[in-house]
């Protein structure tokens, strides 16, 4: 159960929590089952089943009214252009499954179908800002995975190269959503696509006390159906291919036309982790990712954009288990002005202004994000909090600062705090008049009798304050069994 005072749940409270609770009160009661992996064996199966239900509260979002010039402007509406953008509420399913999935391994591969929770590869899924393109803040797509199910020796280098990587293939589930959200009076929304992952790490020898892992991720949409509206009224629809073709297009990138466009909408960053394990068995982890969505970003032209990290890791729980400081920066986009000769054969100028980046934007898809909620990061402002139904990240030229420590107070007590700063000066293609910020902040204490086997108590309080989020404040209490019933097992 949480409750706070704004529309939404306070920014620690509600991000990379899988968009399971984005509203400002919620009661929810939420049951999972399932089988792990046997571990050591060749082969071996798992499989899950999680859902949720209960009360959320709603928000109101504006949608578009033809209307006569002199109509009435009904309690929070706004008189626009062609007629009125009007208030209507929405909130969460009452019910809603959040996980189904079934997973094989064999040997270092494995395959999972489904509905799965996933978190980042490399950043603390408990203390880090959020990994830039999967970072466990939206609710899981249902998808095919396939790859490595951990670092893999690359044969022929005595295990001082491991390898690591995943490629999936999805369909997003939330046009409902999009279609209830929307304010249907300017930009698009692009329905029935489908979504691709894919990853490649590669590690030097972690039995080292120095170890570096290096690597790319990119997620993509791809297919579907667009609109596009301008002051209210429908301007055009296009249909993009969703044929295996395409699918393989995604794979590996090809022209797709004499404008040397290619297919979908294409999110990806560079990472690079540096990690020295200390005489006493602690460690120390340097990290950047650089985020990139063409030519550009993938050639580090971006300058300082990125999360660029510090991580601590204590060698067992204590009084400080981790702790995490970073710096996140998007405002090395280049500006809002393009002219790319290619793109207008005939021209005489050919001289280049490259510029319109848009981060986690797309001139013909929706925005990186899957629920409204970020399928990257969280620190960049998702669309769920775009009350005016405009489907964009609003915010994405921003920089800020995050921190995290975790610890262990008593071997039944534990707690996590939470803290980060943002200022944001819009987008490059609709500027904010002023720059807006906010501080959030959350602690967090967990409670594990030893007394009473599998419960948790966890109780967060957290507030935003500024006028990127507004002034917010509320907390959170979860009562948590696990290991209720064991069928075919024992409890160890």
């Amino acid at each position: 159960m949480n409750a706070g005072s704004g529309d939404f749940a306070p920014y620690y409270i509600a991000s990379n929590r899988h968009g399971v609770l984005t509203q400002s009160s919620n009661a929810l009661a939420r049951i999972d089952a399932w089988r792990p992996h046997e571990e050591g064996k060749r082969f071996t199966y798992s499989f899950g089943v999680d859902a949720l239900g209960g009360y959320s509260s709603s928000v109101d979002y504006m949608r578009f009214q033809e209307a006569a010039a002199d109509a009435a402007v009904p309690a929070g509406g706004l008189a626009v252009k062609n007629g009125l953008l009007v208030p209507h509420a929405e909130h969460p399913a009452r019910v809603w499954l959040q996980q189904l999935y079934g997973e094989l391994r064999y040997r270092g591969v494995f395959l999972t179908v489904g509905m799965k929770e996933h978190t980042s590869a490399l950043l603390s899924s408990t203390l880090s800002s959020g990994d830039l393109v999967e970072s466990g803040n939206a609710r899981p797509i249902p998808e095919v995975r396939a790859g490595f199910h951990d670092f893999q020796n690359i044969p022929f280098t005595n295990g001082w190269v491991q390898i690591q990587g995943e490629i999936s293939y999805g369909k997003p589930m939330d046009n409902k959503w999009l279609r209830n959200h929307y304010n249907y009076y300017y930009g698009h929304l692009n329905q029935g696509e489908f979504y691709s992952y894919k990853r490649c790490y590669f590690r030097t020898k972690p039995s080292q006390p120095f170890s570096v892992t290096v690597g790319m991720q990119v997620g993509a949409f791809f297919g579907g159906t667009t609109n596009w509206y301008t002051d209210g009224k429908y301007i055009r629809t296009r249909s993009y291919s969703r044929g295996i073709k395409q699918f393989f297009k995604m794979l590996v990138p090809t022209d797709g036309s004499t404008l040397a466009y290619y297919s979908g909408s294409s999110l990806g960053c560079w990472d690079l982790h540096l990690r020295y394990r200390l005489p006493s068995g602690a460690s120390v982890k340097a990290y950047m990712q650089k985020p990139w969505e063409d030519g550009s970003g993938i050639g580090c032209l971006n300058g300082f954009d990125g999360v660029w990290g510090l991580q601590y890791t204590a060698p067992q729980p204590g009084l400080i288990s981790g702790a995490v400081i970073e710096y996140i920066d998007f405002t090395n986009q280049s500006g809002p002005m393009h002219w790319d000769p290619d793109d207008n054969p005939g021209t005489t100028i050919t001289h280049r202004a490259e510029g319109a980046d848009d981060y986690y934007y797309n001139h013909e898809y929706n925005p990186y994000a899957y629920y409204g909620m970020a399928i990257g990061t969280p620190f960049m402002v998702s669309p769920i909090y775009n009350t005016d139904g405009n489907m964009v990240f609003a915010y994405n030229r921003m920089r800020g600062f995050h921190i995290g420590v975790e610890g262990v107070i008593t071997p039944e007590l534990s707690y996590r705090v939470l803290g980060g700063y943002r200022r944001s000066w819009g987008r490059y293609r609709d500027p904010l008049p002023e720059p807006r910020s906010d501080t959030s902040f959350m602690l967090e204490a967990g409670y594990s009798p030893r007394k009473v086997a599998g419960l948790t108590v966890l109780a967060q309080f957290a507030l935003d304050h500024g006028t990127l989020l507004g002034n917010n404040t509320g907390g959170m209490i979860t009562v948590r069994f696990s290991d209720v019933l064991r069928i075919g097992g024992r409890r160890k």
